[in-house]
């Protein structure tokens, strides 16, 4: 049997634009739209609800697989680093993982890091974001960044050590008005 190349191409670009949507529909969040309302845990067992927390300035949500792993802690690193910074920009930094808040506690401490995690073992803010699963138990490395409330950018392939340069990448690229 012979298969053209045009066949081929054919079947290439096919895969590309299904493997695109099929990426785009696991995003529930689409640009312009609110920070879900749910309620979850931090590491020291506060509830808080990210509504609430982000309904002024600028709110940056990043999701990440496991505590305390190369990836998600050179993730939180980039971002711990560059902390000062996006402080002077008035953005509010919370991580997020499945992980129980023992955990997220421990992730903290270790690193020195100076921002909320949030121990989603429900999967409640995971669910409402519609940050796919890796294994069924863990959330995909993304990144949110509101602004009064209302979706400015996402990264659905976010970083683990430049994290911290595409989200201050993104901030200077936003137009200024709201």
């Amino acid at each position: 049997m012979r298969i053209s190349l045009t066949s081929l191409a054919l079947c290439a670009f096919t895969f590309v634009i299904v493997a695109y949507a099929d990426e785009q529909a696991g995003t529930k969040l689409k640009l312009g739209e609110p920070i879900p309302s749910v309620a979850v845990q931090n590491q020291d067992r506060a509830t808080l609800n990210l509504a609430q927390e982000g309904k002024n300035g600028y709110m940056l949500v990043f999701f990440y697989p496991r505590a305390l792993t190369r990836g998600c802690t050179a993730q939180a690193c980039s971002l711990r680093d560059a902390y000062n910074e996006l402080q002077g920009k008035g953005v509010k930094v919370f991580g997020v993982s499945s992980d129980p808040a023992e955990k997220q506690k421990e992730f903290i401490v270790a690193n020195t890091l100076p921002f909320q995690l949030l121990a989603d073992t429900e999967m409640k803010v995971i669910d409402a974001f519609g940050v796919p699963l890796l294994n069924n138990s863990m959330a995909s490395r993304q990144a949110y960044l509101f602004r009064d409330g209302k979706l400015v950018w996402l990264d659905t392939k976010a970083s683990t050590a430049k994290q911290a340069e595409d989200v201050l990448s993104a901030l200077a690229n936003l137009p200024t008005d709201k």
